[in-house]
C-alpha cells in the first residue's frame, strides 16, 4: 500500500468490508456448533437437550470471558504489524499461547465443579445432573485447544489474513456434524452418549481445528517473516497482554451476564413469555455478530495504522468503520421490520409464543442500532489498546442502568412505572420482559455515547502527538 495517508474514506470502507466478511463467516460457524447440538441432541431425549443446555450457558460464560483476555493479541500484534516488527509479531503470539495455557488452567478449575453453577437452577434431574457434569468434563478436554486455537484467530485477523481462519472453521463445521451423528446417537458401534456425546465431539473438532491451523501458519510463506515461536515466557510482555486483556474479557462478560441473568428474570413471567424473550435474544445475538465482524476488522486496521505511526490513516479507518456499521446495521434493522413476521414463524409454531415474540421485536431495533454503536466503539477503542475506561463505562451503562434499572421497573419495587410508555413503543408486551429489553436498548444506547465520547478523547490525544 503505497501513500496509504492519500487515500479516501471510500478505500477505507472497502478495506473495512474487505477483512470483516471472513470474520463474519468464521462467526456465523462457530454459531452453527450450537445449531448442531441443538437440533441433533433434541432428537436424543429431553433429559440431554436441558443438559447441553445448561452446560453450553455455563461453557460459554466461561470460554468467553478467557476468549476476549486472548484477544488482547489483536492489537497488540496489529501495531506490530502495522510498525513491520515482524520478530515481536512472532514473539507476541508466542507469549499469547503461553497465557492461553494459563487461562485454560483457570477455565478448567471453574469447569470442574457444576454444582457449583447448577445451585443457581433450583431442583435438577439427577440424570440432567449427570449429564452437565460429563458434558463440561468433555469440554474441559476441548478449552486448552479453543484457546490455543483463537491465539491462531487473533494472527490472522490482526495481520489482515482472515479468510485462513474462517476456511478452517467452514471446514470444522463439516466434521463436527459427523462426529456429533456418531457419538451422540451411537454409530459404527459406538454407545449413544446424548449430550455427553456432542461435548466428546466438540473436544475432538476442538484439537483437530487446532492442528489443522498449527500446519497453516507454519508452512504458509505469508508467516514465515514473523518467526512463530513459543520461546520462554517473557513476564513484560505477558503483563502487557493481561493489563489490555483482563478488562476486555471483563467486558465480554458483562454482555454476556447481561442476557444470561436477563433470561433468569424473565423465566418468572411463564414459558410463554420465556419463549418470546428466547427468540428476541436469539435474534439479537446473531445480529451482533455483523458489527461484530466490523468492529475487529476495523480494529486490526486502525491498529495497524497506529503501529506504523500514520495518525490519519488511523483516523480514517476509525471512520470507514462506523459508516459500515451504521449500513449495516440500518439494513438489519429494515429487513426485521418488513419480515419479522416471517422470521417469528420460523422460530416457532405456537401461537402464544410467537404473540410474546412479536411485541417484543418492536424494541429490537432500537436494540441493535445502539448495540452496533457501542460495540464498534469498544473495538476502535481497544486498537488504542484502552480498555479499563471502556469497562468502567459498560458496567454502569450496560448492569447498573440497563439491568438493574429493567428488574427494579419491570420485577422490583417501581414494577409498572414503564406501563404507560412501553404501551405506546410495545403494546401488548410483558411488563417484566417489555421493560428489561426497553432498558437494556437505552443502557446500550448510553453506553454508546460515553464510549464515542472516550474515543474522540483518545484519538484527539493521539493526533496532538503528531501536531508537536
Amino acid at each position: 500500500m503505497n501513500n496509504p495517508g492519500t487515500h479516501s474514506l471510500f478505500f477505507y470502507i472497502k478495506e473495512t468490508l474487505k477483512q470483516a466478511w471472513p470474520v463474519l463467516i468464521s462467526a456465523w460457524a462457530g454459531i452453527a456448533f450450537g445449531v448442531l447440538d441443538t437440533t441433533m441432541v433434541g432428537h436424543a431425549s429431553a433429559a440431554d437437550l436441558q443438559a447441553m443446555a445448561l452446560s453450553v450457558s455455563i461453557y460459554l460464560t466461561v470460554f468467553i470471558g478467557l476468549m476476549g483476555v486472548v484477544h488482547a493479541l489483536i492489537p497488540i500484534i496489529g501495531q506490530y504489524f502495522g510498525a513491520r516488527q515482524p520478530a515481536r509479531v512472532g514473539h507476541a503470539w508466542g507469549q499469547g499461547v503461553w497465557l492461553s495455557f494459563g487461562l485454560a488452567g483457570v477455565g478448567s478449575i471453574a469447569l470442574f465443579s457444576p454444582n457449583l453453577w447448577l445451585m443457581f437452577s433450583g431442583t435438577i434431574e439427577p440424570e440432567v445432573r449427570n449429564g452437565v457434569t460429563w458434558y463440561l468434563r468433555m469440554l474441559i478436554i476441548a478449552l486448552p485447544a479453543s484457546l490455543l486455537f483463537r491465539t491462531i484467530y487473533c494472527l490472522g485477523t490482526a495481520v489482515s489474513r482472515p479468510k485462513i481462519v474462517m476456511t478452517i472453521n467452514l471446514v470444522s463445521v463439516g466434521f463436527k456434524a459427523l462426529f456429533n451423528w456418531i457419538f451422540i446417537f451411537g454409530k459404527f458401534g459406538m454407545p449413544a452418549l446424548g449430550a455427553v456425546g456432542a461435548g466428546l465431539s466438540s473436544a475432538i473438532v476442538a484439537w483437530m481445528t487446532l492442528v489443522i491451523g498449527l500446519w497453516v501458519i507454519t508452512h504458509d510463506p505469508f508467516f514465515k517473516p514473523f518467526q512463530l515461536r513459543l520461546g520462554r515466557p517473557d513476564w513484560a510482555e505477558l503483563k502487557s497482554l493481561l493489563r489490555l486483556g483482563l478488562p476486555m474479557g471483563g467486558s465480554y462478560l458483562v454482555e454476556v451476564c447481561a442476557f444470561t441473568f436477563m433470561a433468569l428474570l424473565v423465566a418468572r413471567e411463564g414459558m410463554f413469555v420465556t419463549g418470546g424473550h428466547q427468540i428476541m435474544a436469539n435474534l439479537a445475538a446473531l445480529c451482533y455478530m455483523l458489527p461484530m465482524a466490523i468492529g475487529i476488522a476495523s480494529a486490526s486496521l486502525t491498529a495497524q495504522a497506529i503501529g506504523a505511526q500514520a495518525p490519519h490513516r488511523a483516523l480514517l479507518t476509525g471512520r470507514a468503520g462506523l459508516a459500515v456499521v451504521v449500513m449495516g446495521a440500518s439494513l438489519t434493522v429494515v429487513l426485521i421490520l418488513v419480515f419479522r413476521d416471517l422470521i417469528v414463524s420460523a422460530y416457532t409454531d405456537d401461537t402464544k409464543v410467537a404473540a410474546v415474540a412479536l411485541t417484543l421485536l418492536t424494541i429490537l431495533p432500537l436494540f441493535l442500532f445502539c448495540d452496533a454503536m457501542q460495540c464498534i466503539m469498544t473495538y476502535l477503542l481497544r486498537a488504542y489498546k484502552v480498555a479499563v475506561v471502556p469497562l468502567i463505562m459498560q458496567v454502569v451503562a450496560l448492569t447498573v442502568f440497563g439491568l438493574v434499572g429493567g428488574w427494579l421497573l419491570g420485577f422490583g419495587p417501581w414494577k409498572g412505572a414503564l406501563q404507560p410508555l412501553l404501551d405506546i413503543l410495545m403494546p401488548g408486551a410483558p411488563v417484566g420482559a417489555g421493560s428489561l429489553w426497553f432498558m437494556a436498548a437505552l443502557g446500550l444506547g448510553l453506553s454508546a455515547i460515553l464510549l464515542k465520547f472516550w474515543y474522540g478523547r483518545i484519538v484527539r490525544q493521539y493526533q496532538n502527538q503528531f501536531r508537536h
